[in-house]
């Protein structure tokens, strides 16, 4: 039986999650859901050096969400969905709790509002 949270390779995940844990990276991400872009692309929108944004695609390239071509002087990067994928379905396997929490605390915001609608017709 498989243990909750140990779907995919920890490595893979740990990576990924690293590297959307940055703002920047996120947004890059976000970009390149539109299509791919080169560098001078993605540092635009951005108050940073493209050297500082070539790190955070190296990053994103070793987590394996992104793929960097070569077509002449350009190295367009472009979006890998597959390890994104991996998390999403590591993420998934806590929706029962997830689920069940909000249940519960639903249950308890509907106790209060009947205490408190009974509080105020005694006063």
């Amino acid at each position: 039986m498989e243990e909750l949270g140990h779907a995919a390779k920890p490595q893979a995940l740990d990576a990924v999650f690293a590297a959307l844990a940055d703002p920047t990276r996120r947004a890059i991400l976000s970009r390149l859901a539109a299509g791919q872009a080169s560098v001078n692309e993605l540092a635009a929108p951005f108050e940073m050096s493209q050297p500082a944004v070539s790190k955070h695609l190296k990053v994103l390239e070793r987590a394996g969400l992104i793929e960097r071509d070569v077509d002449k002087q350009r190295r367009p990067a472009r979006l890998k969905a597959e390890p994104m994928a991996a998390a999403v379905r590591w993420l998934e396997e806590f929706e029962q709790f997830w689920s069940s929490s909000f249940d519960q605390l639903d249950g308890l915001l509907v106790e209060l509002r009947k205490a408190g609608k009974k509080g105020t017709k005694n006063d």
